[in-house]
């Protein structure tokens, strides 16, 4: 069978670093391809390449599309032959409706004007295609993320696409809705639509590939078949980082005081929390948690369980109205009702969202890193650039951050190197509680390991951490306590030795019926 897709010999680069280098795979019809490498690997790079985006000229190699060589100048040369990437950014405008976004590049039009009756018959039927039960005047903002993902499968299928690349699809979906989005691929595949999928979750990918290309360092290392039986994810992670992972965890031995967790750091009391929307409608519910010196504990929990809510309100006040309780720091009672003032007082919040609300991406590492504490670098009130370079120069040392140097714009990162300038620049703020919400979503399993020794370190040094994810084999990995939250109160809690995935499960599932 001849391939739709072969990329022979790719290679690119940027300011004389090579990105590619002579990457060569091919897809075949009616499969799902996976891509996966660490970050910086080249995954994204040359799925840009492919779409047109790097248009032809900027690289070298050559691309075979239905049989004939394609020199795309731009995506919508990529788009008119149904080669469609939907990216890790949703590229959907919230105010419009389902329906508008569906057809904002090309609306079916009768004499000249938009035909809003086919729009919405054409909208329909390609909703039902995708699973997705909601009125096509829907706005997509009031969607979840997992809907939203839908709807740009929807979209792009109205642009008869052949070829669909997602680039990682599933890295803001819960478990159902990932798996939702996984069912909806094979079916894609049972019509003849080819896919690539960039994924981090070896899981997924294991579960619905036909082959498995994996990248390391720009290059092609592997092709893996799973059509000839499972491959195991060890196998997938020794091609990706060069070497075994016996372990996915470090090692955790905490050793702070004498029964090696300390005293408690931070706790709050009967911490309550309004929609700051809907006045009436509680989101946290008088909830108690501490956290000791040198530990790392964990929340756990289902989408919109209130963990996120939990931490920024804590966080200066972040989110939410009507806030109520008391929270103490080594004993005393501190004021957490701005953001200066909770960092004033020793906590650091690093956001899930490193992008929209963690960076500022135009702007380079060395800024970013020293955003937090100005005051520091900026004696007077003037930043002193050459305190800010030493600041910048040490952290990116000391969190091992590849990049060509603290002058390089934060936004060419990988999302690795990404993370870690963010907990950087809160670390330069030197808290004494760190709270890690979702630290190592969207990053590689070599990345995730380096994330995890830094979090090891800041707890042995002495802080408080806490870790939201919504990975339950993360945190049985890495904290030493896990609390259980559901429907904004907290309703389960186990120790690392007691803990388990069942155990967590059954605490949300048993609270949840309760309150049905």
């Amino acid at each position: 069978m001849n391939p739709i897709l072969a990329m022979r010999g790719i290679s690119k680069a940027f300011a004389g670093v090579k990105a590619l280098s002579e990457v060569s795979f091919s897809v075949e019809p009616g499969e799902i391809h996976a891509v996966v490498g660490e970050n910086g690997a080249g995954k994204s790079t040359l799925m840009k390449v492919l779409s047109g985006v790097y248009p032809h000229g900027s690289y070298d190699g050559a691309i075979v599309f239905d049989g004939e060589e394609r020199r795309f100048r731009d995506i919508t040369e990529s788009e008119a032959l149904g080669i469609i990437i939907i990216h890790q950014e949703l590229a959907l405008i919230p105010l419009l409706s389902i329906a508008e976004n569906i057809y904002l590049a090309n609306p079916p039009t009768k004499f000249g004007v938009i035909d809003r009756g086919a729009v919405y018959r054409g909208a329909l039927a390609l909703l039902a295609k995708v699973g997705l039960n909601e009125a096509p005047d829907t706005r997509v903002i009031d969607l979840g993320v997992g809907k939203q993902q839908l709807v740009e499968i929807a979209k792009a299928l109205s642009k008869d696409v052949r070829l669909l690349i997602l680039d990682e699809p599933t890295a803001s979906l819960n478990e159902r809705d990932s798996e939702a989005l996984l069912d909806l691929l094979v079916e894609l595949r049972a019509q003849g639509i080819s896919s690539i999928l960039i994924s981090h979750k070896l899981n997924e990918v294991a579960r619905v590939a036909d082959h498995i290309t994996v990248l390391r360092d720009g290059r092609t290392v592997d092709t893996l078949d799973c059509r000839a039986g499972p491959v195991e994810e060890d196998r997938i992670i020794r091609s990706m980082v060069d070497r075994d992972l016996e372990h996915r965890y470090p090692k955790r031995e905490p050793k702070i005081g004498q029964e090696k967790i300390g005293e408690v750091i931070f706790e709050v009391e009967g911490w309550t929390v309004f929609h700051p929307q809907d006045a009436g409608r509680r989101v946290i519910k008088g909830v108690d948690f501490q956290v000791r010196r040198g530990e790392i504990v964990g929340i756990a929990g289902l989408m919109g369980a209130g963990r996120t809510e939990f931490a920024m309100s804590v966080f200066g006040r972040s989110y939410g109205r009507h806030i109520s309780g008391r929270a103490r720091l080594e004993g005393r009672e501190v004021d957490l009702s701005t953001v200066r003032r909770a960092v004033n007082a020793g906590l650091a919040y690093v956001t899930e969202d490193r992008k929209e609300l963690g960076l500022i991406l135009a702007e380079d590492i060395r800024k970013n890193m020293t955003l937090a504490n100005l005051p520091a670098v900026a004696p007077g009130g003037i930043i002193d650039d050459m305190a800010e370079l030493k600041v910048a120069t040490g952290y990116r040392s000391r969190m091992g951050i590849r990049s060509a140097s603290v002058y390089q714009e934060t936004g060419q990162l990988s999302g690795g190197n990404q993370q870690k300038v963010v907990l950087s620049k809160w670390l330069f703020t030197e808290p004494k509680v760190l709270i890690l919400d979702e630290p190592t979503r969207g990053i590689d399993i070599g990345a995730k390991y380096e994330i995890y020794c830094i979090i090891n370190e800041l707890a042995d040094s002495g802080r408080g951490v806490i870790v939201i994810s919504s990975e339950m084999p993360e945190l049985l990995g890495i904290c030493d306590r896990i609390c259980v939250m559901n429907e904004g109160a907290f309703v389960g809690e186990f120790s690392a030795q007691d803990a388990s995935q069942e155990k967590i499960m059954r605490a949300i599932m048993r609270n949840g019926e309760a309150r049905a």
